[in-house]
């Protein structure tokens, strides 16, 4: 399926406007009508991502963070050049045209934001990182208005808040006086920046210039890729290597692939057709599905707040998606 988009579409303000542009032969196809499911898109988002965050603490200190970062990228460009190249001869040229955004989307989404968590993920604690995680949407709504003038409205604004106290009611166990005895360290505020960053990226995704969805993210994580490299190198030169063993192959390996390849263009079709700020919620879902991993993992038992907290973000999200 051929997809181009833009700054002069934005998103769609409504989705049967989006799938009317689509051809039938592909809306028909799994794959055709898969890039026409935002909500879905953006789950699926959440649910790579949250795995990151698992895995990125799990190998604390086993793999460095920007080498992860760097060779993350590196990986994602180098398994959709093929898929991208036909379409990439095309786009060049508007791509270089809107040189300084493609800068900012590198860096915004790729070098800083990714580097910055898995350095936090070397000293913070799960449950900091999970608190910070649920500021997304905030960071997203802040980003939109400071630059473009665009409000949150008032079912996405109760939308978000309603998701926020269900991440909350996770996180906490229910308990929201633990609020109390939590500390913060330098870590959180890594995290809290990489979000910063994130949020930015996902404020100037509508603003891209027209082009085929694989022409913008290998562009894209090529350029976080290459703004890494000198840090990578001075990580491995000070003596910060990866451990050549097979939990560093099966660490890269699913980072180049789910949240990163995958990941990203659906985070990106999703934010083509819904916006960023109907998007946003989407990030209270990354708590869930890790609640639901440390659950299946770790071999937690199931409690009544999981069930309410999975409740309150489930219908925030459903209110804040709302057209």
């Amino acid at each position: 399926m051929r997809e181009r988009f833009g700054h002069n579409s934005q998103h769609c303000s409504d989705l049967n406007d989006c799938r009317a542009l689509v051809p039938a032969s592909a809306r028909l196809s799994p794959t055709g009508w898969l890039a026409n499911q935002p909500y879905l898109l953006l789950s699926l988002t959440s649910l790579f991502w949250a795995g990151n965050i698992v895995l990125g603490r799990y190998v604390a200190g086993h793999v460095p963070p920007v080498t992860l970062s760097c060779v993350r990228w590196i990986g994602t460009m180098l398994l959709l050049l093929p898929f991208a190249w036909p379409h990439l001869g095309r786009d060049w040229p508007v791509l270089r045209a809107h040189w300084p955004l493609m800068l900012a989307l590198s860096a915004t989404g790729f070098a800083i934001n990714n580097a910055l968590a898995y350095w936090a993920l070397q000293f913070t604690q799960a449950l900091n990182a999970l608190l910070i995680q649920s500021s997304g949407p905030l960071f997203v709504a802040l980003w939109s208005l400071a630059l473009f003038g665009v409000r949150l409205t008032w079912m996405q604004f109760c939308g978000i808040t309603i998701s926020l106290f269900g991440v909350l009611t996770i996180v906490l166990h229910g308990d929201f006086a633990a609020l109390v005895d939590v500390a913060f360290n330098k870590g959180d505020l890594m995290f809290a920046g990489a979000l910063c960053a994130f949020g930015l990226y996902s404020a100037l995704m509508p603003r891209r210039p027209v082009s085929h969805p694989l022409s913008l993210i290998v562009v894209t994580t090529g350029g976080g890729a290459l703004m890494l490299l000198p840090f990578a190198a001075w990580e491995f030169a000070a003596g910060v290597r990866p451990s050549l063993d097979w939990l560093t192959a099966a660490t890269l390996a699913y980072a180049v692939i789910f949240p990163s390849t995958l990941a990203y263009i659906c985070f990106n079709r999703g934010i083509a057709l819904v916006g960023p700020n109907r998007a946003a919620p989407f990030f209270h879902l990354v708590p869930v599905f890790g609640s639901v991993m440390a659950t299946a993992v770790l071999g937690e038992k199931p409690e009544l707040f999981h069930l309410a907290g999975y409740a309150l973000v489930i219908a925030g999200i459903v209110i804040a998606a709302r057209r």
